[in-house]
């Protein structure tokens, strides 16, 4: 293993990139022992997976979109003084049929990069969020553009990690949204067969437990962003939406404000990111068939996700040689 540098304060700067199907993300994390300490994100919409559920292939605009992301990350763990970078890539990559293009032009970067199946995708974010909840039975949802990853079980206070039942759906904003909305803004009829198509699924998930956890927490781009909505937040504040919790009602709310609108529209609405709005009503339907599924009336909000897991992975890869979760990843050395 290569000798790690610290800062003066004895910790190991490291940084991870996720490439999912909608957005592109680095997280610049501190490590202590071991384990995060400290952590700021960067979010890019690069909308990897523009086209990909219809031909099964990167279209060349996404390919260079997130490439630029990319270049700019790495850019930013040098200046962080990261001493290493995992980088992973989810969903689309899975599907695209030339993903190879992307992964050779990513390592043309001097990156390492790793297409993850979706059980290890549900692993690192069920990691990255369990740690707020120390000892309890939690189930975690991270739904995406591509995918929904949906893990139970529980984070011991020794830091052991016991899953019960976890699974990747092929359910995802921008999938929905390609397959079903066909008019700007859709119809009535298309937004009911993506919601039918959507609970059937989640519907074997749940059946699948014996038991549902009493608290279901969920991650990503489209529930924080429906609590911004919810609460029409002019600058988005991590803070507030960290452990928020939110009501299937709310997301209703948030359904019918945006059905009737275009995706300019909706772009238009407080606490949004503009170039996210193409995938947001999807993104809510899928939130809500996920709760009436699985009989929840309410969820936590949580910030930490797949990027606070793989944080925590490497800090352990590269302290202990092993991991919790049992996925060690590859890394890619930065030179300083």
């Amino acid at each position: 293993m290569m000798e790690q540098t610290m800062d003066g304060s004895g910790r190991i700067r490291v940084a991870a990139i996720d490439l999912g199907t909608v957005s592109s993300r680095l997280s610049l994390a501190e490590i202590e022992a071991g384990a995060p300490v400290g952590a700021r994100k960067h979010t890019l919409i690069t909308d990897l997976g523009e086209g990909v559920d219809a031909t099964g292939r990167f279209c060349d605009e996404a390919v260079g979109r997130v490439v630029n992301a990319c270049r700019t990350f790495v850019e930013e763990a040098r200046a962080f003084g990261a001493t290493c970078i995992c980088t992973t890539l989810t969903s689309a990559a899975r599907d695209a049929d030339n993903a190879q293009v992307l992964l050779d032009q990513l390592s043309g970067l001097g990156l390492v990069p790793q297409v993850i199946p979706g059980e290890v995708e549900a692993r690192l974010t069920f990691y990255g969020v369990a740690r707020d909840f120390p000892g309890e039975r939690i189930a975690v949802a991270d739904s995406g553009g591509g995918s929904t990853e949906i893990a139970v079980g529980a984070l011991s206070s020794g830091g052991e990690v016991g899953l019960e039942r976890v699974q990747s759906l092929n359910i995802g904003c921008r999938r929905v949204t390609d397959r079903f909305f066909h008019g700007n803004p859709p119809s009535c009829v298309d937004v009911q067969e993506a919601a039918r198509w959507s609970a059937d699924q989640f519907a074997a998930y749940w059946a699948g437990l014996d038991d549902r956890p009493e608290r279901l927490v969920a991650v990503g781009g489209t529930v924080t962003t429906l609590v911004a909505i919810t609460h029409e937040l002019e600058r988005y504040d991590p803070a507030f939406v960290h452990l928020h919790e939110l009501s299937v009602a709310e997301i209703e709310g948030c359904i019918d404000r945006m059905r009737p609108l275009t995706v300019a529209q909706i772009a238009e609405l407080k606490g949004i990111q503009p170039k996210r709005a193409h995938v947001m009503l999807a993104g809510a339907v899928v939130m809500r068939e996920l709760m009436r599924a699985g009989g929840y009336d309410v969820l936590t909000v949580s910030e930490n996700s797949l990027l606070a897991g793989m944080a925590a992975t490497i800090g352990e890869t590269l302290v202990k040689g092993k991991t919790a979760i049992g996925w060690v990843p590859e890394l890619s050395y930065l030179a300083h």
